[in-house]
């Protein structure tokens, strides 16, 4: 009912994967010859079963639904998907979620006490660079000789000339992610040699430049915002650099504030969005309909089945006297994600209103948690359902599987990225205007101007809060700890932090993750990040 590209449409073109990312990049001779063939029988369909693997990579697993067909390797393939990856990193390693499985590598996550073998690390790694493979692989068949030789009408051409673009796109979002995970890390794109070779090894500066590069090549070339919902186009492109500018500081130690507001000023000013009038419907299974999401990653039950995506995150959040049916799950409910006490604690309002954004489940719920292996002991959280704004099934109705989509980028986030980056220096905007910003997001929360805040309330420990109030488990806060110093050290400590009860503090080697030495082992080129 909302996908931008059939996913049934997906095809086997590019299915080689190995351990080693200097394998990534290979394209087998059987592989060519039947992609060759694939491109003389439909040379359209093919680049757009090619464009929606790439779209899929960061939420689908493999080629088969939930199992089958494995992208990466794993005993639980729904283990290996992109954005539970990416959401386990972001969050279960700060104090806005913990998880009771014990699964492999899951706690080292959730105390703060990973290594170099840490599985989770591992396939997150491997998903960046199996989404940068599907990319590189899509650009060397989508040059211009290769349009001209291949039977496409002028409409056809035009838009796979758009998908190059959107491609080019994916590939700078896993690169970014890459920066702000891994730091120093192997390259390669389409003008890499194909068959077996050994990446060079590209510094975080540089990368930074690199991905910053390629934003600013393709932004005049995007489609115009909010043209197809859940394809990359400028809206997205204007937020992607304003995240990578908004995190200058801690990637290559430069001052962009100002260039964040010139992209942040875009997205707000020109890209057509607004603020959804209630903030729990952007997690709901109709939030396709809101102009508030900028570039979401599509979750469908019947075409785009996963463990991973929003299937994840609404199941795992489901357990003690909470009901499965509520969250449109009847046949989920797993029992492992629930809040520590500090982000329960972020909402303690002193004038006794209510911020509508603290969705907590406490019923039967202890607040304090003295084994993180149980799930009723920490704050149950509510905010990923399976069902409509008006309280319907999705289309999934007696199962598992979720429908809602993950917005990656939304413009509640961009109005607080204004906010500090003004707040920081920035030129381009003004207190005054942020302060509007964040009372929108207030008056929502709140429902009235009861919650709203004057400009001198503005600073930086302000920010970080309200960070927490309006984003929490949307994978920002590891990052956005970092980008204030509260991630290592003892500046701010939480439960369970670094292991321990009461938090203590972590080297500052953790906030970036190990390297697998699967790769170090393949490529010699590449060095461990310091302190692993």
């Amino acid at each position: 009912m909302k996908r931008i590209l059939n996913y049934v449409l997906i095809i086997t073109l590019i299915t080689g994967f190995s351990s080693c990312l200097n394998e990534l990049d290979q394209s087998p001779d059987d592989s060519r010859n039947t992609r060759d063939a694939a491109f003389a029988q439909d040379a359209y369909g093919t680049y757009q079963g090619l464009i929606a693997k790439i779209y899929a990579s960061l939420i689908l697993t493999g080629q088969e639904g939930p199992a089958g067909q494995a992208d990466i390797v794993a005993n639980d393939e729904g283990f290996t998907s992109y954005i539970r990856q990416y959401w386990q990193v972001q969050e279960l390693s700060t104090d806005e979620a913990i998880n009771a499985w014990g699964d492999p590598g899951v706690d080292d996550i959730n105390f703060n006490t990973w290594g170099e073998g840490n599985s989770v690390v591992f396939y997150m790694y491997y998903r960046i660079y199996f989404t940068v493979s599907l990319t590189n692989e899509f650009l060397r068949e989508s040059t211009d000789e290769k349009l001209s030789s291949r039977n496409l009408s002028e409409a056809e051409r035009n838009e796979v000339i758009f998908y190059r673009n959107e491609a080019r796109f994916l590939r700078a979002l896993a690169y970014y992610h890459a920066i702000d995970l891994f730091g120093n890390v192997g390259f390669v794109d389409d003008n890499s040699p194909v068959g077996y070779h050994l990446p060079p090894r590209i510094e975080r500066a540089d990368l930074f430049d690199y991905v910053e590069s390629e934003l600013l090549a393709i932004e005049a070339n995007m489609r115009e915002p909010r043209s197809v919902y859940g394809r990359a186009d400028k809206g997205a492109t204007w937020m992607l650099l304003s995240k990578l500018y908004l995190n200058a500081e801690v990637y290559k130690g430069e001052n962009r504030y100002t260039d964040c507001l010139t992209y942040i000023n875009k997205v707000i000013n020109e890209g057509g969005y607004s603020l959804a009038n209630d903030y729990s419907n952007l997690f709901k299974a109709d939030n396709n309909n809101l102009n508030e999401i900028i570039f979401p990653i599509i979750s469908d039950p019947l075409t785009s089945q996963s463990f991973g995506g929003t299937t994840y995150l609404v199941n795992a959040q489901i357990g003690g006297s909470m009901t499965n049916s509520d969250f449109g799950v009847p046949g989920g409910g797993w029992g492992g994600n629930r809040s520590t006490l500090a982000l329960y604690n972020t909402f303690n309002d002193p004038s006794g209103d209510t911020d509508n954004r603290a969705m907590f489940w406490t019923d039967g719920q202890t607040l304090e948690i003295s084994n993180p292996r149980e799930f009723t002991e920490g704050v149950g959280v509510t905010k990923w359902k399976n069902v409509t704004s008006t309280g319907q099934s999705s289309s999934d109705a007696g199962g598992t599987f979720v429908d809602t989509d993950f917005p990656l980028f939304r413009l509640g986030d961009a109005y607080l990225m204004y906010a500090e980056a003004v707040l920081r220096g920035g030129n381009g905007g003004d207190l005054g205007q942020a302060t509007t910003f964040i009372n929108m997001l207030r008056t929502r929360a709140y429902g009235d101007v009861s919650g709203n805040i004057s400009q001198g309330q503005i600073n930086e420990n302000f920010i970080l809060a309200e960070r927490a109030r309006e984003l929490y488990w949307e994978a920002h806060r590891r990052q956005d700890l970092i980008r204030f110093n509260n991630y290592s050290g003892n500046a701010y400590n939480w439960p369970y932090k670094a292991g321990t009860r009461n938090g203590a503090s972590f080297a500052e080697t953790f906030q970036l993750f190990p390297l697998p030495p699967e790769e170090l082992a393949a490529n010699p080129n590449l060095r461990q990040n310091p302190g692993y």
